[in-house]
């Protein structure tokens, strides 16, 4: 797909939520994870969720990735409405449309780069070669290393294969460069701007690394479960010019 191509996917939603909360608990120990949040996220995008820890942000991600409920409010993929879904539609959401890509690693440490990134695309519906999704982010040449043998960064880079290989609709990013130093770092976060923009893959990544938000078509801050700011960034710059 050209990146003009995956670029005019932006005119489409890929999320919508309305009222949207979460609650965990009850009584004076329930936790207010999500205080009635409402967004829009267009199609194509790399969005970028700031703010402190226990603010929302994964709660937010876990629902619209499908592997969490909301205790009230609505949020839609795509016009589909997620929080109607039953748990065996969810799962085909999952399997079809959604990557995961979390802080750790989780490799084998037994199988190869490519045999890692393989296990996810033997039980796609409509996978991407394997090399391919190892190429896109820059690690072809060390599709038979171990994960021994690579670096952290390297590591995170498998990881993201490994979720795009499944040909995802969307990729979701917890803390993506949490366990890795600055420059190491960038590597990743140009990992996943490729991918966003060769394959218009609707990107949301989470990060405490402020600096991040630069390279975002769009920034949402949170705070104590709600969205306080939401930001269109006109100028974005190349994870090359991030530092933290």
């Amino acid at each position: 797909m050209s990146e003009s191509v995956a670029k005019a996917k932006t005119a489409e939603l890929a999320f919508r939520t309305s009222d949207l909360s979460k609650v965990y608990g009850e009584g004076p120990a329930a936790v207010h994870a999500l205080r009635g949040v409402n967004l829009e996220i267009p199609a194509g995008e790399l969005v970028v969720l700031l703010g402190p820890s226990g603010s929302g942000k994964s709660t937010l991600l876990n629902i619209l990735g499908g592997i969490d409920r909301a205790s009230s409010g609505r949020a839609f993929f795509q016009g589909d409405e997620l929080t109607a879904m039953t748990d065996r539609q969810l799962t085909a959401y999952r399997r079809r449309h959604v990557g995961f890509v979390f802080q750790f690693y989780n490799l084998m440490p037994s199988l190869t780069a490519l045999e890692n990134v393989d296990l996810v695309a033997e039980i796609a519906t409509d996978p991407m070669p394997t090399m391919d999704a190892l190429d896109l982010v820059g690690l072809k040449p060390r599709a038979t290393h171990f994960p021994s043998e690579l670096s952290g960064g390297e590591q995170q880079r498998v990881a993201i294969a490994r979720a795009i290989a499944k040909n995802p609709t969307v990729l979701f990013c917890d803390e993506p460069t949490g366990a890795l130093d600055s420059k190491t770092g960038v590597g990743v976060l140009k990992a996943l701007q490729e991918v966003n923009t060769r394959l218009g893959t609707t990107t949301l990544i989470i990060t405490h690394a402020a600096a991040t938000a630069a390279m975002a078509d769009r920034v949402i801050h949170f705070a104590d479960g709600q969205i306080r700011e939401v930001i269109e960034n006109d100028h974005k710059v190349s994870p090359d010019e991030i530092s933290w």
